[in-house]
């Protein structure tokens, strides 16, 4: 395959320096954690009482009147959660449940429960939100209280009998029949600090507190679940009807973009491909604009669903979007719906 010329010097963008100095000192080694350890620990110390105060009930925790699986993770960044959290939406379907996904929204503006469409604005429901409620599985609603959201989606969709929650593991107020905590299989917990120091929400020892633990593109040892993303098929962003198989993009000259929480695993996954492109991170939830379409060199531009969701409408002919879906074994379904049915739940 022939070697792609270098970009025009406009298209030679950082536009997320930020975001690449925290994860300098998060996922390598550098002296930087060593002065945020002291805020560290009064972020661990607070994390740990607000938890201990759930747990013994001196916080108010909801009970819903379905079962509820919380799909979270303990760092910061993206892990895999979205896909997971549509993977079992498939096979809860498929086993005869009636699940609806609730969503903080996040990268959108809405605070108060709202339900989300294929249509609707990412600015407004955030771009994960979006593409979840594009797949057209089951109702999607977000909103910053997690109780507030599900109890709005139980009430406008009475038939809905189990509720997925795409991220939540630490919104405690909202009660969980089920916990599964996604961990990044490359990146995993960088230098294992808490934030800000590291990329930690909650300290290491919560993942034996979970049902499960779902290892997305690594190694998964005894007890956990591995968890990889597939997708070879682009359909073009002006033309959905339209596809592209992988081969269609051999000897061309490519530009690839990703805002999403780790882009460098969408541009390894392309690599995978046996394609090659010059890849542009952004941060994640970026609000995409045409100018950072503005590849004029380029064939073609290569982007994931999620970032899909934002640059639709002022796409071009040029724009193509990989798919990509989430494959697990079945374990996983089994163990959660044996939990979900032995706390006298009635089966669907």
């Amino acid at each position: 395959m022939a070697a792609l010329p270098s970009p025009p010097a406009e298209n030679n963008r950082q536009p997320d320096q930020g975001m690449q100095w925290l994860e300098q000192h998060w996922y390598r080694t550098t002296p930087l954690h060593l002065i945020l350890l002291p805020v560290s620990f009064i972020f661990r110390m607070l994390a740990a009482t607000r938890r201990a105060l759930y747990r013994s009930s001196i916080l108010t925790s909801v009970k819903l009147p379905a079962p509820v699986i919380v799909v979270g993770n303990i760092t910061v960044g993206g892990s895999g959660k979205t896909p997971l959290t549509l993977w079992l939406a498939q096979q809860l379907i498929d086993s005869g449940w009636h699940p609806g996904i609730i969503s903080r929204g996040h990268g959108g503006s809405t605070l108060s429960p709202l339900a989300v469409h294929a249509s609707s604005s990412p600015d407004e429901a955030g771009d994960e939100a979006v593409l979840m409620a594009q797949r057209k599985l089951c109702p999607v609603w977000i909103g910053r209280d997690r109780v507030g959201v599900a109890r709005a989606l139980l009430q406008a969709h009475p038939e809905c009998d189990i509720v997925l929650s795409d991220d939540g593991l630490q919104h405690y107020r909202l009660q969980r029949d089920f916990e599964i905590a996604v961990v990044d299989g490359t990146r995993r917990f960088g230098n294992g600090f808490l934030l800000p120091a590291g990329p930690l929400r909650e300290p290491l020892p919560r993942l034996t507190q979970v049902d499960a633990v779902v290892i997305n593109g690594g190694m998964a040892t005894k007890g956990q679940h591995s968890m990889q993303l597939h997708g070879e098929i682009f359909y073009n962003l002006l033309n959905p009807n339209t596809s592209a198989q992988v081969t269609d993009f051999y000897g061309q000259r490519l530009h690839a973009i990703a805002g999403i929480g780790h882009p460098q695993r969408f541009f390894t996954h392309l690599k995978r491909l046996g394609l090659k492109a010059q890849a542009h991170p952004f941060p994640d939830h970026h609000r995409f604009t045409p100018a950072d379409l503005d590849y004029t060199d380029a064939d073609a531009i290569l982007m994931t669903e999620k970032d899909a969701v934002k640059c639709s409408i002022f796409a071009n002919e040029k724009c193509w979007v990989l798919r990509v879906d989430a494959q697990l074994d079945s374990l996983l379904t089994q163990q959660i719906l044996e939990k979900v049915t032995s706390d006298g739940r009635q089966t669907a």
